[in-house]
């Protein structure tokens, strides 16, 4: 796929890398040339100088016969300008942009013409962190089929009834509680999974289920934590003041921010938080605020340093989970043995909601996890058994490529967990675990219709 990239910061760059790593044929165009040196010493792609707003620039990108085109500049006109250009061109099949003002998020008829798909980092952002505070004790919650299903990573501890229990025994201990274990990571790497399994304390568990069994099932894999009350925000930015509106209403909000301004008009969008000017980092005005009875901090400044620090420091004061806003892909190997329990990627929660638009076949949801090494699909199957590689056949006889998994089968209101002998019939929408993204194209195109 030929994909053009407007961009070279933090996001563009990210979603670079992602897809010049499988094979894409990638163009990056960028105002900056010393930002654009640094990614071709890097990857395998082309680069334009120039202002990715501009005709010429485009022209130069190869716009012309251009399949996927990612408007993801500081600027939403820039974005939105060149989307309208690349629309004159027939071949350019999805055009998406990145959008922050909530002018342009909330009157989408201005550009639908234009613009296929709109992604608000913010808004992004916010619905992630608001999933993991409903459910304090996930790593991880991702939606599927209309959020039909779940997706839930939990990092077991010994006190849950599930740990030294082999997989096939999973069901007999929950008999009314439908679910799948799709994969288990141990000591950052995927188990081999059989009915033999057996989980351990300190796994990372990654189920599928019904929304409405997440609770019960978090808590026969690790100490079940109380509801969510009090939250703390660090950051009064676009993602803190979205956050703290969001989170207003059903929780005890307060936001510290060290920008007056940015601070007053998030005061503004609460009615029952509360807009603390300061430093999230500051010791004292952490004890303050109570630090030791938050039930979540959460760290969202534009600094990754400032949030990685005030995100230890309120753990080391007593805040029963935090969270940390980290942009830089060099960090998120080097947090990971703090005491942060969530790290929180713009990037990796930016490249899939892009996913959906760059693989190959119907597919509704893609997820990438565990910093882009593995992905979670959902994909509509379509023709029959003759045009088909999986229509009519059992689980148990799909040849599935290397470290890939079915969890789950959604047909119209059933859900059928990805037990062997259920059978996959036309327009199922089937839900998959990759382990490893090297099995992508394998995957995408088993469920390929082959009919023209």
């Amino acid at each position: 796929m030929k994909i053009i990239i407007l961009g070279a910061g933090k996001v563009g760059t990210t979603i670079a890398q992602h897809f010049a790593l499988e094979q894409h044929d990638i163009t990056v165009v960028d105002h900056d040339s010393r930002q654009l040196a640094a990614l071709t010493e890097r990857l395998d792609i082309r680069t334009v100088t120039g202002d990715a707003s501009m005709p010429s620039s485009l022209l130069a990108s190869g716009i012309v016969d251009a399949d996927l085109l990612i408007a993801v500049t500081r600027s939403d006109t820039t974005n939105l300008i060149a989307c309208q250009i690349a629309a004159t061109f027939d071949k350019v099949a999805i055009k998406i942009a990145r959008l922050r003002s909530k002018e342009y998020l909330d009157r989408p008829e201005i550009f639908k013409d234009y613009v296929d798909v709109a992604i608000s980092p913010e808004k992004l952002i916010t619905n992630y962190i608001s999933s993991l505070i409903k459910h304090p004790e996930a790593l991880q919650i991702l939606q599927f089929a209309n959020n039909a299903l779940q997706l839930v990573v939990v990092k077991a501890n010994s006190k849950g009834v599930l740990i030294n229990s082999s997989i096939g025994k999973v069901p007999r201990i929950m008999p009314q509680v439908q679910m799948q274990i799709v994969a288990i990571y141990r000591n950052n790497m995927a188990l081999k999974l059989t009915c033999d399994t057996i989980i351990n304390s300190d796994d990372e568990v990654f189920f599928l289920t019904e929304p409405k069994h997440v609770n019960t099932i978090i808590t026969k894999l690790k100490t079940r934590e109380y509801p969510s009350r009090n939250i703390i925000i660090a950051g009064s930015g676009n993602i803190g003041s979205e956050l703290a509106a969001t989170l207003d209403s059903k929780y005890n909000v307060k936001v510290i921010g060290r920008n007056l301004a940015n601070i007053k008009q998030t005061a503004l969008k609460l009615s029952n938080g509360i807009a603390l000017h300061g430093d999230a980092a500051d010791k004292n005005l952490l004890l303050e605020e109570n630090i030791h009875n938050t039930d979540v901090f959460c760290a969202v400044t534009n600094s990754d340093e400032a949030n990685i620090m005030s995100a230890m420091l309120a753990k080391r004061l007593g805040a029963k989970k935090v969270m940390s806003l980290i942009n830089r892909p060099a960090y998120l190997e080097v947090v990971t043995d703090t005491n942060i329990d969530a790290i929180i990627s713009p990037q990796q929660i930016t490249i899939s909601s892009i996913l959906t638009h760059v693989r190959h076949g119907d597919i509704v949801n893609a997820y990438t996890l565990r910093q882009g090494f593995a992905e979670a699909i959902e994909i509509v199957v379509h023709g029959n058994s003759e045009t088909s590689r999986v229509i009519g056949k059992t689980i148990q006889d799909i040849a599935l490529p290397k470290n890939t998994i079915i969890g789950a089968i959604v047909r119209r209101q059933q859900i059928f967990m990805g037990q062997n002998d259920v059978e996959i019939q036309a327009k199922d929408h089937v839900i998959l675990l990759v382990t490893d993204k090297a099995s992508i194209t394998a995957v995408e195109q088993l469920f390929q219709n082959a009919s023209p």
